[in-house]
């Protein structure tokens, strides 16, 4: 089991845990197989909130991943573009699973001093 912790922006941390936003958008793909994501919420949270299973990661040009999961994106197509502007890949991870902690939890109860800036590996 590899794991990852993901910042993420609190409005979109707000979408995934309604079910609104079923998939991360990354623009680069883990080198290990990652089938659980732990979710910090970025300023002014600065806490882990949550975390989520994959259920699958998609890979391929943008439009292409735009067209697969655009009504489960959370996002607009405007924001998402701008996103992957004079990029040639896409990858999306589609969460299920999705649990928010009643507590949030500080970065160092995973061993972590400060946020990374795109993902961290997590040894749980």
């Amino acid at each position: 089991m590899c794991a990852i912790l993901l910042s993420i922006n609190p409005q979109y941390v707000d979408r995934i845990m309604r079910g609104e936003k079923i998939y991360e958008y990354r623009k680069s793909k883990c080198k290990q197989e990652v089938n659980k994501i732990f979710i910090y919420s970025t300023s002014p949270i600065m806490k882990v909130v949550g975390e989520a299973d994959v259920e699958s990661i998609l890979e391929g040009s943008p439009s292409k991943i735009w067209e697969i999961t655009k009504n489960d994106s959370g996002v607009n197509k405007k924001f998402y573009d701008k996103y992957y502007e004079d990029k040639f890949q896409a990858i999306a991870y589609k969460l299920c699973n999705i649990i928010e902690y009643e507590i949030p939890k500080d970065l160092n109860d995973f061993g972590i001093k400060s946020a990374p800036q795109s993902f961290q590996y997590i040894n749980i």
